[in-house]
């Protein structure tokens, strides 16, 4: 499912290649999930989810990023309050009755559901993750992607400049290797338009 989700999310084919790889010269029980957090600039809470064989490796160069750009790495647990801890699927809208579908799967955690663009996103709580994964794998529908997301309570509106500084942390510290996933509250609309 990671490597479905590496796809969809277009991310390079020679960076998909190496973290399998990696994890393939690796005994898995090597690998250890940790989760670190902290702020950026101006306020952005920041949570990154991460794998990794040295953890003492992976606390200094996710520290090194917040150093770099003013911001500052918090405690475990520090920011859970601004976050929920949802299970995100997608699946192909086509052939699909959403209202049908969101009917069958209330009793599996489907707490909300909408299509955008030909696609059906679909959102649990974390604790229902499993029994949302069963009940589409028993309706033999196709999972697009499958993974797990911390949505923010509230985001955080900055100016352009602001928001492209906080997105070149973002993308700084998603090209470590042994980051999975980051997530943020900026409001993405605070990004400049590369159409303007």
């Amino acid at each position: 499912m990671a490597i479905q989700n590496a796809k969809t999310a277009n991310m390079p084919k020679d960076r998909v290649e190496s973290a399998i790889k990696r994890v393939m010269s690796k005994e898995e029980k090597d690998y250890e999930e940790v989760v670190y957090e902290g702020y950026g600039p101006f306020g952005i809470a920041i949570f990154i989810d991460c794998a990794t064989d040295n953890p003492t490796r992976t606390v200094a160069n996710i520290r090194s990023y917040f150093n770099r750009a003013d911001g500052a790495l918090g405690k475990t647990g520090s920011l859970d309050f601004l976050f929920d801890r949802k299970g995100v699927f997608k699946i192909s809208a086509e052939g699909i009755n959403l209202e049908e579908l969101e009917f069958e799967l209330i009793d599996y955690g489907a707490e909300e559901m909408f299509e955008d663009d030909g696609e059906i996103f679909i959102y649990t709580a974390f604790t229902d993750f499993g029994a949302m994964q069963k009940a589409l794998e028993e309706r033999n529908i196709e999972v697009l992607s499958a993974e797990s997301q911390r949505i923010p309570g509230n985001t955080v509106t900055l100016t352009p400049a602001q928001a492209q500084t906080i997105q070149k942390l973002i993308e700084k510290i998603e090209e470590d290797e042994d980051v999975q996933t980051v997530s943020h509250n900026m409001d993405e609309s605070s990004l400049p338009n590369e159409e303007e």
